[in-house]
């Protein structure tokens, strides 16, 4: 089947099998291997991605499913370099093994693009569908204070 829609600003026109995932075209057919796929069902969050500004998670899409809209990956978020976003996320050790960041990332800035001043229990509420092992959240959390604040014109 015939699939149309734009992939970090690309227009993308493209025949794929009417099963394939979102995040299985994403990865195998476009080669944008900084989407993660860690559960296939939902519960991790490592296969975010943001559609039309909204996080989803991409294994639980069909790739069709995604037909005229727009997706945004970790690689088309900060095209020439780093974001403020995956800034503070190094600044605040938010960051180490990196397999959920690129989800955890996405996420965030899907909530950022919705509420510029979430609190605590938005921002967590925001990254719940996204888990990682290593930080704990607390320094993830931090980050995206962080970054609300700069945006806000708050500095860091």
């Amino acid at each position: 089947m015939k699939v149309s829609l734009t992939v970090n600003g690309s227009a993308i026109e493209t025949e794929i099998l009417p099963l394939l995932r979102l995040s299985g075209f994403l990865r195998d057919v476009l080669g944008l291997t900084g989407l993660k796929e860690g559960c296939c069902e939902g519960e991790c969050g490592a296969c975010t991605v943001l559609l039309d500004q909204k996080p989803v998670n991409s294994c639980l899409m069909l790739a069709f499913q995604a037909q005229g809209h727009e997706i945004l990956t970790i690689e088309g978020l900060g095209k020439a370099d780093i974001t403020g976003l995956q800034q503070a996320f190094l600044d605040v050790g938010a960051v180490q093994c990196g397999y959920c960041t690129p989800g955890m990332v996405l996420a965030a800035e899907g909530l950022l693009r919705a509420n510029p001043c979430p609190d605590e229990g938005e921002i967590r509420h925001g990254l719940a569908g996204n888990i990682c092992r290593c930080t704990g959240f607390e320094t993830i959390v931090q980050a995206v204070f962080s970054e609300s604040a700069v945006r806000r014109g708050m500095g860091r």
